[in-house]
C-alpha cells in the first residue's frame, strides 16, 4: 500500500524536522514547505493527503493558504499555531480547517490528531465508501448530500457528519463525549448538549421515514443508529 503523504508547512525548520522524523516513523511520507507560497506550489505538485499548516508565516500566512486550498480541494488541514485564542480557532474552522493544535505541542498528540482526521475524512480507506444507504435514506459525504424518502434535504455539515458517523456504524452505541471527539474532532469549549441539539434537528428530518432503522437514544449512555435485523 502506498504511504499516505503529509505536508508540513512551518517557517521553523526545527519543528519541520521534528515532525518529519515522527511522521516517517509512523509510516507517512512527508513534504516540507517553509512559507505560504511554497506550500501552495507544493500542494499542486505533491497532492498531499493531509496538511499540517502553521498560521504565522512569511509571504502568505496560514489563513491565506487555507483559503486558497479550500477553493479547489477538501484535503484535510490541521492548523498549528502559537495562538490559542478562541477567535483564531473559530476563524480557522470557518475557513475550512479540520482541526487545530496550539504550540507548544506534544508530537504524539499531533500524530493522534492526524490519524483521527484521516479516519474521519476517510482518506486512505479505499474499502470504505463515503456513502451509506438504507431504506429511504441516502448519505453521500463526497458532496454532502442527504436524501430522505427520495428527496434531497438541505443539511448543515455537522449534522451530515454526525448522521454519517452513526449510520456507518449501525447498532453501535456512542456516548455524547465520544461523538464530540470523533465528529467534532477538536477541543470543544461547549458541552455535550451540542450533540443533543444536532440529534434533535436530525430527527426532525428523519423520523417516520422507515421502520427498518431509527436514530435512537440509549438512556444514560448516548445514541445509536439502530437497524432492525431481518
Amino acid at each position: 500500500m502506498t504511504a499516505l503523504k503529509i505536508m508540513v508547512v512551518d517557517d521553523d525548520s526545527n519543528i519541520c524536522e521534528l515532525l518529519r522524523l515522527y511522521l516517517e516513523k509512523e509510516g507517512f511520507e512527508t513534504v516540507i514547505a517553509s512559507d505560504g507560497e511554497q506550500a501552495l506550489a507544493a500542494f499542486d505538485r505533491e497532492k498531499p493527503d493531509l496538511i499540517l499548516l502553521d498560521v504565522m508565516m512569511p509571504k502568505l500566512d496560514g489563513w491565506q493558504v487555507c483559503r486558497e486550498i479550500r477553493k479547489k480541494s477538501q484535503c484535510p488541514i490541521i492548523m498549528i499555531t502559537a495562538k490559542g485564542e478562541v477567535f483564531d480557532r473559530v476563524l480557522g474552522l470557518e475557513l475550512g480547517a479540520d482541526d487545530y493544535v496550539v504550540k507548544p505541542f506534544e508530537t504524539k498528540e499531533v500524530i493522534a490528531r492526524i490519524k483521527a482526521v484521516l479516519r474521519r475524512s476517510g482518506v486512505g480507506d479505499a474499502q470504505r465508501a463515503r456513502q451509506v444507504e438504507y431504506d429511504g435514506l441516502y448519505i453521500n459525504m463526497e458532496n454532502y448530500e442527504l436524501r430522505v424518502g427520495g428527496k434531497t434535504v438541505n443539511t448543515p455539515p455537522k449534522e451530515m457528519e454526525l448522521i454519517y458517523h452513526l449510520a456507518s456504524n449501525p447498532n453501535r452505541v456512542y456516548t455524547r463525549d465520544q461523538l464530540l471527539d470523533e465528529v467534532w474532532g477538536f477541543e470543544y469549549y461547549g458541552d455535550s448538549r451540542t450533540v443533543d441539539v444536532h440529534v434533535k434537528r436530525l430527527r426532525e428530518k428523519l423520523d417516520g421515514v422507515s421502520e427498518q432503522w431509527t436514530l435512537k437514544t440509549v438512556w444514560g449512555v448516548g445514541y445509536k443508529f439502530e437497524v432492525k435485523n431481518d
